[in-house]
Order: structure tokens, then sequence, then C-alpha cells
């Protein structure tokens, strides 16, 4: 059965300020916000195109206020989105007039254990803030966003997040090995342990990385690794795009495993050199390959060698080893900040992160050539051609519309041929809003129904970051919430005494009608899972 789009319950106008005073008397009515103009900050993430404004914006500053406004709201059957730094770039952590959770003041490190390589860390803990306090020991967090500096540990667990160096290393998946979550209902559960795999399904696996709607971390165990023994850095430099992808399949094709594999073209080089970022980057390059290999001391120079001859068979004008650290630093001081010196171009910018396979790569970027002149737009991409994975940018003007069409035609166009070539629309920035039209584009029915039904599993309601990453359109188990009478007689249940787990007293939010529910007989997560409980541990 094919339906509308889901348009997400809102709070509606009579109900926010009872709302407001009982989520203020969880955290303090100092972190509740419902103005305007203190939600402004909070109408976008890092991708500009789209704008979305809460009803209201909520703080909890522990673990037990996380888990008593899940709780609260889910006695009102209220939507919420939660969300860390707001780096995200496909719209995922977006409230569209519904409650917003911020994570940012849940911020501690928990526990470091050196001898197991361990660390428990809370969702709103920084990620580069992680790796500064574990270098003492000789360990870092593997996983490094370009947005390290800022983004949360959390949203790095939503998106399943990346980094230049997940081509060795891998991605957030692979370096978090236990959490503790608050179910959209307000349970919570244990996912995966610090003492090794637990028998059953994985499904820690299946949290990580769904974007916000199976619930919120409470806090996270990640792995920490070991710091290389010696690293080495290089430039090489190359004045055709084709020959610098060419040069990434013939490093790989060689058995060498860099750390980090990344390519820039000349817009972006351009932009970022002119920035307060510049890195010393040659601006009459058409291309650079920013490449790093890590590990054990002897050997390491031989694979050096191996790549600068690589690299120079393939067209390289000049590689550039890095000297000390403090050459090092700078060169990925580039590459980190490219995105931001971005704004240097317009006031707008769009990116994707399709991934290819590497083998793909001269094609597909002759072809995103093509299409930026066909429709009159600059393209600046800056991705981590190791693994495939694009970062083409598009600077623009929101402002003039024929300019945004142009862009909107020329990215879905991008996007197209990324599907065509075996690709598939995200690594990393996770679907969000952004990508939702792509989905249909690469998942049969049948698929896109199955991803509705695990969804179902975690949050029967679809109250936690409603209509993101699945167009709802597919799911084919659809039924609305109880009308306006039912609603009203909930909320004065609610009234005369304790709802729900949390025992809270919120009044059934009116005009709940067109929310989806769960399949008939479906399971639920935390149905006697190990290690799930009532409190807020």
């Amino acid at each position: 059965m094919r339906l509308p789009e889901y348009s997400p319950q809102s709070v509606r106008p009579a109900d926010v300020a009872r709302l407001a005073t009982e989520l203020g008397a969880i955290v303090g009515a100092r972190h509740v916000r419902q103005r305007k103009s203190e939600l402004l900050a909070y109408e976008s993430d890092g991708l500009p195109g789209y704008r979305r404004r809460p009803r209201l914006a909520v703080f909890p500053g522990t673990r037990d206020e996380l888990v008593e406004i899940v709780r609260t709201l889910a006695s009102g059957g209220i939507p919420f989105v939660p969300r860390g730094a707001g780096t995200g770039l496909s719209g995922g952590a977006l409230a569209d007039d519904v409650v917003l959770i911020g994570l940012n003041r849940l911020n501690r490190i928990l526990h470091i254990d050196v001898d197991n390589r361990h660390a428990v860390v809370e969702p709103g803990v920084v990620n580069a803030l992680l790796t500064r306090e574990t270098t003492r020991f000789g360990l870092h967090y593997a996983p490094d966003p370009s947005s390290q500096t800022a983004c949360t540990i959390g949203g790095n667990v939503a998106e399943n997040a990346g980094g230049p160096h997940c081509l060795k290393y891998g991605v957030t998946l692979n370096h978090v090995i236990a959490a503790t979550v608050v179910l959209p209902d307000g349970q919570v559960a244990t996912l995966g342990s610090a003492d090794g795999e637990r028998e059953g399904y994985d499904l820690l696996g299946a949290f990580v990385g769904s974007e916000g709607c199976f619930g919120i971390a409470l806090d996270v165990t990640v792995r920490l690794t070991p710091d290389p023994e010696a690293v080495r850095t290089l430039l090489a430099d190359f004045t055709s795009v084709h020959d610098a992808a060419m040069a990434v399949s013939a490093i790989i094709a060689s058995g060498i495993l860099p750390a980090a594999l990344e390519l820039m073209d000349a817009p972006t080089i351009r932009a970022m050199e002119s920035s307060v970022y510049a890195a010393g980057y040659p601006t009459d390059a058409a291309a650079v390959l920013l490449i790093e290999v890590d590990g054990l001391a002897a050997g390491l120079d031989a694979d050096v060698g191996q790549i600068v001859r690589l690299s120079t068979a393939a067209g390289a004008r000049e590689v550039r080893v890095a000297s000390d650290a403090a050459e090092r630093a700078r060169l990925w001081q580039g590459r980190k900040k490219a995105f931001g010196a971005m704004g240097r171009l317009s006031p707008h910018l769009v990116v994707q992160d399709a991934v290819v396979p590497r083998t793909r790569l001269p094609e597909v970027l002759a072809r995103i050539h093509e299409i930026a002149e066909e429709h009159d737009v600059l393209v600046c991409n800056v991705f981590h051609a190791g693994d495939g994975n694009l970062h083409p940018n598009i600077p623009y003007d929101a402002a003039d519309p024929d300019m945004t069409a142009r862009v909107e035609a020329a990215m879905s166009a991008i996007m197209r041929v990324c599907i065509e070539v075996g690709g598939t629309i995200t690594g990393e920035h996770g679907v969000g809003l952004d990508k939702l039209p792509y989905m249909p584009l690469l998942f049969d029915e049948d698929t896109l129904d199955a991803m509705c039904r695990l969804r179902s599993v975690w949050d029967p309601e679809r109250r936690s970051n409603p209509g993101k990453v699945v167009p709802v359109r597919s799911c084919r188990e659809w039924s609305g919430l109880p009308g306006l009478s039912e609603v009203r007689k909930a909320a004065t249940v609610a009234a005369d005494g304790p709802v729900g787990r949390g025992g809270a007293t919120t009044a059934a939010m009116e005009g709940s009608a067109g929310r989806e529910a769960a399949p008939p007989g479906a399971a639920r997560v935390g149905d006697g899972l190990a290690g799930s409980g009532h409190g807020g541990r």
C-alpha cells in the first residue's frame, strides 16, 4: 500500500507551556528553550539548505534526567529528536515542530580502562577530546571525522561516522563494543558487552548507524587504539584529477594499506589555500593526494618509497614527505578544514557522500565534471579516496532560485551516476532528510519495508526522530493513533495518576493522527533482553 509521506506530530501551542513546565521540573527551567529566538540555533545542522524549527528544546545534564525526559514524552505520545553538536550533513538531527533533546551537557568521560583499552563516555563527549585525554596513555580513539573538534561520540554512533583514517582502522561500528540506551518508550537496555560478544542477535550493530531512530545512547563503551610506533605523511600533486584517481587504485593494488588516502581537487585547494587554514598545498595543481602510512618503524620507509614510485608513475609532479610532526599537522589541517573553507565561496553549500568502487573513481570524477559544466555549477571534490567515499561539494546562494534549481539538478545527477556504477548513497553522513529521495533508487520495496519493520521493533510509534531515513510511503504497515476523543480520555487518565514506567503525569498531546504503529504482533527490543531495566543506571 502506497501512503503519503509522514508529517510529524507537532506539539500544540496550548500544550507547550505545560510541557515546558514539566520538563523544567526535571532539568531546571533554564535548560528548556521555547522562544523562537532561542530555537534559531537549532533550525539547521552542518547542511544549511534545510531548516526546521523545534517546538521546544530541552537539555538534560544527567542520564537520569534524560531517561525521565524520554519517559515523560512517551507518556504523552510526543515525538522527539535527539541532537548532539549539530555538525551532521544530512538534516538528520532537525526537529520539525517537535521536541528537540540536546545532549551536549552529557559530556563526561566516565572511565578509561588502560589495560583493556576501553573508555566509557557520555554521548556529548567531543570526539577529539577523548583522544586528547587518552594520549598520555599512548592510546587514541581512531574514528576521526573532519568535524572531530566539535562532533560528539553520540552523534558519531548515530551516523556510524568514519573519517580519513577509517580506511585502515574502520568506522565507528568497529570501535563501539557496548552501549546503554534508553528506548523511545523509556525502557533502558544494555547492548553489547565490554567483556566480549554475547549470544543472540547483534542489537548493538543495529543501533550504531540508526540515526537516532532507535533511541538515545546514555553511555558508550569504545575501543581505544594504541598509538602507532611511526607515522609518515605524504602529499602528492597532479596535473590531472584522472591521474590522481589512477594513483589511488595503484597504491591499494600494490598491497599497501594506508592509514588514510585523501583526494582534493583544484577548486577545493584554492578555497582552502586562500583561507586561514592554508597548508602550503600547490595552488596550480589539478588535484593532490594526502597519504598517510603508520605502524612499526621497520619497513615503513619501504612503503613510503613504493608509494612515491607508484604516484610518480601515475603522473605526480612531486611527492613531498612531511619532515616532522608540525609539517604533518599542517598538511592535515588543510584537509580537515577544507569544508569550513568553502564558506569563502558562497553563503550555502550542499554536500553528498556517495560511495563508489575505487576502480570506477576516474570515470565517476569525469562524469561529475561533465555534470558541473552541464548545469553551470562549481563542484569541489574533497573525499576519502582510499575507500571510494566521495564528497562532492557545491557552493551556492540559496537566495537565487535559478542557481538553487541548477544545484539540485546537478546533485541529483551525481547521485544517480554513483548508483549506476554500483555505488551507494552514503558512507558516513547518513540518510537523514537529504537522501530520502534516493532510497527507492537503491532499495526495492521489500527491502524498504524490512527496514520499516526493524524500526518498529525499537520504536513502534515512530516517535524517535520521525520522518527520517526511510520514506514512510514505503512502509506497508500503517495505523493512526487514537482520535481526539481517545487522546483526551488518555489525558484524563494521566491527570488522575501516574502513567508509564516513569510515573509521569504529562497529558497526552492532541492532534496525533497519522503516526505509524508497529505491525501486529511485532517483537520489541528490550522484551526479555539481558541487561535491560527501568532505572537510569
